[in-house]
């Protein structure tokens, strides 16, 4: 009723640790340039950021609120949203800076092709 089990064969035919080794290590390489570098990258620039902020830059807040730094603390940031309305935050709360574009002012060689 119940055969002989046979050991399966010592040598598979290629299968080696190398062949099991090179998937992890593909995998690991995978998600080391899909997910740990971009964050690293993203950690990086927040910390730039947070770094150079100063007093009367015009900042947005995680929570969308617009306004301009007043002062600034080690760990908080007080912000001016309207006229004589002060809000209090922490330094890791800011988003971004808004930079102002600068106004297009045409170039006198533009003005002369304009006019002819």
């Amino acid at each position: 009723m119940f055969g002989i089990i046979t050991p399966l064969a010592a040598d598979s035919g290629g299968s080696s640790a190398l062949g099991l080794l090179l998937p992890l290590v593909l995998m690991g390489a995978i998600f080391y340039f899909l997910l740990i570098r971009p964050q690293q990258r993203r950690q990086r620039s927040q910390r730039d950021l947070l770094q150079s902020l100063d007093v009367g830059d015009e900042v947005v807040t995680i929570g969308g609120l617009h306004g301009v730094i007043r002062r600034i603390d080690d760990e908080t940031v007080t912000i001016e949203a309207a006229p004589g309305v002060d809000l209090k935050f922490l330094r890791g709360a800011i988003a971004r800076k808004l930079v102002e574009e600068p106004e297009y002012q045409p170039s006198e060689d533009e003005e002369a092709g304009d006019q002819s």
